[in-house]
């Protein structure tokens, strides 16, 4: 009677891990995106993006809270469409890459919300300082590809204080505030 109870215990515990999938974030395809903006002195929108990191995610839709992502990005492919100010980017006036080549983002919880939507809440690391941030999020959609793979692909918005991460050049009070856009579109491993 007790192995028998062990045996289903552990193959309701194995039921329950089987439903979480993993998935590759496609960067080869260029189906993900880290974006940024940042008001240029209170007069216009400043963007940007980050075109080279990789990361991967577990997701499993029945049990959300259960799922979790990691991305690592490549500080220095900073691209602001403006090759000189890029190398003030990557400076120790802000991201100091030679110093701080990766910046990365770990999830450590997941909050439903209505729908599609959730929080996602994480450690983000940058310019070598770590922070809890939170990323209002949301499931695009899933389901099979034409190639024969299986992809899952959500969004996300965050914003933060550039002090907060130890970035402490004066840009004026209304240039302080980083706009965070992300889209991660993933392939099921």
């Amino acid at each position: 009677m007790k192995i028998q109870l062990l045996a289903a215990a552990i193959a309701a515990t194995l039921s329950l891990t089987a439903n979480a999938a993993d998935y590759k974030v496609d960067t080869d395809g260029a189906h993900a995106f880290v974006q940024f903006k940042i008001s240029h002195l209170g007069y216009s929108w400043l963007y940007g993006r980050f075109n080279t990191f990789e990361g991967q995610f577990s997701y499993d839709a029945a049990k959300l809270a259960d799922s979790e992502i990691n991305l690592v990005i490549d500080t220095a492919s900073i691209d602001s469409n403006h090759a000189e100010r890029d190398k003030h980017l990557r400076s120790a006036d802000f991201l100091n890459v030679s110093k701080h080549p990766k910046a990365s983002f770990t999830s450590t919880r997941i909050v439903a919300k209505e729908g599609d939507n959730f929080d996602l809440y994480g450690n983000l690391t940058l310019n070598g300082v770590t922070k809890e941030v939170m990323i209002a999020a949301e499931k695009l959609g899933e389901g099979s590809d034409p190639w024969g793979g299986y992809r899952a692909g959500f969004a996300g918005t965050t914003s933060f204080e550039l002090k907060d991460f130890g970035i402490n050049y004066d840009l004026g009070p209304a240039s302080s505030t980083v706009y965070l856009d992300l889209t991660v579109e993933g392939i099921r491993q």
